[in-house]
């Protein structure tokens, strides 16, 4: 039986003493063994689930965390954060709660940027080096940072990869 894509589950409100909670189900993997192990495996991965997505917006920016599994396979993702033409908010406790949440090993941040050059910003990696520190704090390893863009002429890559360009730290 071929694998399934990935579906937006149900919402849930529980009450529990007096609270209410918002329970929801991330988007589900596939269980097919996918591998993240360079940056276009995870383009090639995460490219038709955001077409599927019912939350991605393919025309302002997107923050999607990939979430893996202690074997680097991807367990989920989550389209955390929908911005605008230039800008979005990434916010450590936003990115570390869908993977405390699924009890995720590792994190790929994967974002888009609507102008189809995916050359990172200051800004990218600034949040990027702050995101590699909260997860060592949390024992989450941050494993990349990957910009969708769009292939061109010049440029053979629709990505970039903020491992590839030497802004993790070793």
């Amino acid at each position: 039986m071929a694998p399934q894509p990935a579906k937006l589950m149900r919402t849930w409100r529980v009450k529990l003493n007096g609270a209410e909670f918002k329970v929801l189900k991330l988007h589900d993997s596939p269980d097919d063994n996918r591998t993240t192990d360079s940056p276009e495996a995870i383009e090639r991965y995460i490219r038709p689930l955001l077409a599927e997505s019912i939350r991605y917006t393919p025309d302002v920016e997107n923050a999607i965390v990939v979430l893996l599994n202690s074997r680097r396979r991807p367990i989920g993702f989550e389209v955390m954060s929908v911005g605008t033409l230039d800008t979005i908010q990434v916010h450590a406790r936003e990115v570390f709660r869908h993977a405390i949440v699924m009890n995720a090993s590792a994190i790929i941040l994967v974002h888009n940027h609507p102008s189809g050059d995916p050359t990172p910003s200051e800004a990218d990696i600034k949040v990027t080096r702050d995101l590699i520190r909260a997860g060592q704090l949390l024992k989450i390893d941050m494993l990349d940072h990957v910009i969708l863009g769009t292939a061109t002429p010049e440029r053979t890559k629709s990505y970039s990869s903020l491992r590839e360009l030497g802004y993790f730290y070793t």
